[in-house]
């Protein structure tokens, strides 16, 4: 593990919105000031991938395979930059400057521009835990130990129940960065790891370490970065009683496809996360009194798919199966039934195992994160390249 020259405390790093000013020197630098609260260096960690200057170069290991990827990230007056690459196989590129994500896919010849969430990191630490989040899961420091020649703090996450996995971090003393973070079932069998090989902390980083390596001049362009529709009233609700412990809505938006408008929910307990897909749509001709439900299970990731009064709903999540199921449930209609159509073109839906396998098992994402699902919306199974999932 090798380290640059020191960096000078960064007294100010603007948000994606460019509106955030935050005094993170007492968060990142002192290995003392907070003492040895396994939520400060949580709290710590976050605000280091946030707010500093790095570059390097991990594996993330899931769903029995491995890749190698490159990280970039810069913070200055203009925002936040940040660069993530591929380093195997088909050689992804994804690049985010301010609200801008641009997904650069050479395996398919197509580049995909969209809007990046306002919060959204290509890489990212675990969320700041608040007194609900607390209260779901039992947080630990464990003996300290050495990664890739560093010392570091050990954090262990573990829920208090079986509708969400625990969480386990290294994070280097020197500079709160995490060098190693897995997700774990509640046996203790790692679902998901990262493990930083290099890592460099930056106080310069070039506008050339920013710019794809791929020459995209004659690839599809396909452009999803338009402003997002105003939902209005929402035409959903969902029933907070059934839902799982600790969860609750934390977004929600309308997101116009080709076949109309999707409504995009997020349910979210602090730590875990889980994106609602609700369309109008059916699924043809079925016997009275059934309900057709496809489900699926790739490594971390799990997906639930149900008709609820007229819609499809789809939830999507880096949670024990039975948690997408629950929330998927819990969804109801709010508004007038749909009126049916007949034309498959008309709406994107998730109708079969195989298209829940799609959504849910992309090699990687444009948001990787150890602790977020890669989720995509019902339109994954038709879109040339995953869609982004984020906390």
């Amino acid at each position: 593990m090798q380290s640059s020259q020191a960096l000078s405390p960064v007294t100010r790093a603007a948000t994606l919105g460019g509106c955030a000013a935050l005094c993170v020197a007492a968060q990142v630098f002192g290995a003392g000031a907070l003492g040895d609260d396994p939520r400060d260096w949580l709290a710590r960690t976050d605000a280091a991938l946030s707010n500093r200057n790095y570059e390097g170069v991990f594996v993330h290991e899931h769903a029995g395979e491995s890749e190698t990827l490159r990280v970039v990230h810069r913070v200055d007056g203009e925002g936040v930059a940040e660069r993530l690459q591929s380093m195997d196989g088909s050689g992804r590129e994804f690049i985010r400057k301010g609200s801008q994500l641009i997904c650069y896919l050479p395996d398919q010849r197509t580049v995909l521009v969209e809007r990046s969430p306002d919060s959204a990191l290509l890489l990212s630490g675990l969320p700041r835990m608040d007194a609900g989040t607390a209260v779901q899961y039992d947080i630990q420091s464990l003996a300290r130990a050495r990664v890739s020649g560093r010392d570091t703090r050990v954090i262990a996450v573990a829920p208090l129940d079986g509708l969400r996995y625990g969480y386990r971090v290294w994070i280097d003393e020197s500079s709160a960065m995490p060098l190693k973070t897995q997700l774990r079932d509640s046996h203790g069998g790692v679902l998901e790891q990262i493990v930083f090989t290099s890592l460099n902390l930056m106080v310069r980083i070039p506008n050339a370490e920013l710019e794809p390596g791929v020459d995209a001049k004659s690839y599809r362009w396909i452009r999803r970065d338009s402003e997002p529709v105003d939902s209005g009233k929402l035409s959903v609700s969902w029933e907070s009683s059934a839902l799982p412990a600790g969860f609750h809505m934390t977004a929600s938006a309308r997101q116009m496809l080709p076949g109309g408008p999707v409504e995009h929910l997020v349910f979210s307990d602090g730590l875990a996360t889980v994106s609602v897909f609700v369309e109008a749509g059916r699924d043809g001709a079925q016997p009275a009194g059934t309900v057709r439900e496809d489900v699926a299970a790739i490594g971390a990731s799990s997906a639930y798919s149900t008709q609820v009064q007229g819609y499809r709903v789809t939830a999507v999540g880096e949670v024990p199966p039975e948690t997408v199921r629950v929330i998927a449930q819990a969804i109801r209609n709010a508004g007038p039934m749909p009126a049916a159509t007949d034309s498959p073109a008309a709406v994107f839906t998730l109708r079969t195992h195989d298209a829940l396998d799609s959504a849910i098992s992309a090699p990687m994402g444009p948001a990787l994160h150890s602790f977020s699902p890669s989720i995509a919306p019902p339109a994954a199974a038709a879109a040339p390249a995953a869609a982004p999932g984020r906390r």
